[in-house]
């Protein structure tokens, strides 16, 4: 559903001459089937699902974050602003991220489901959360908070 949501937007972008969504929207896709192609080596030949596709998306957005700082730190403003502007027409398609606080009550959530009681529960509370909350949870946010409450 995500995937034919993504390329109505294509269509709508090419309709209204809007060139920069309209580069964002097919590296988007691209990179979408190069996943597709990658997943049928394991068996998947309808092409990935979903929540797949988020989880590539947000790996678009930290991308470009980290791009746009070392642009920053290079004082080529044109180039972070140009980063910028595809986060924000990446992140349209994402469901809605998480505030801190909504990510604070996931983790306890997921503690106590996992029964996690240290830090070497650590992979078992990030499984739980991957599993509750992909596409919703930044989870390089994510992993500094559950270490701090299973260290707690």
């Amino acid at each position: 559903m995500l995937r034919e949501t993504i390329t109505e937007a294509m269509k709508t972008a090419m309709r209204a001459k809007d060139d920069a969504s309209l580069g964002t929207i097919r590296l988007i896709l691209a990179k979408i089937k190069d996943t597709d192609i990658a997943a049928r080596s394991k068996g998947v030949m309808d092409g990935i699902k979903d929540d797949e596709i988020c989880s590539v998306m947000q790996g678009m957005v930290k991308q470009r974050r980290e791009s746009a700082a070392i642009y920053e730190k290079g004082n080529r403003k044109d180039l972070a602003d140009k980063e910028t502007a595809e986060i924000e027409v990446i992140e349209r398609f994402l469901p809605k991220q998480m505030s801190d606080d909504e990510m604070k009550a996931a983790i306890d959530a997921a503690v106590t489901a996992t029964g996690a009681a240290s830090i070497k529960d650590m992979g078992k509370v990030m499984a739980e959360l991957k599993k509750a909350h992909t596409g919703a949870m930044d989870f390089s946010k994510a992993g500094p908070m559950v270490k701090d409450r299973l260290s707690a």
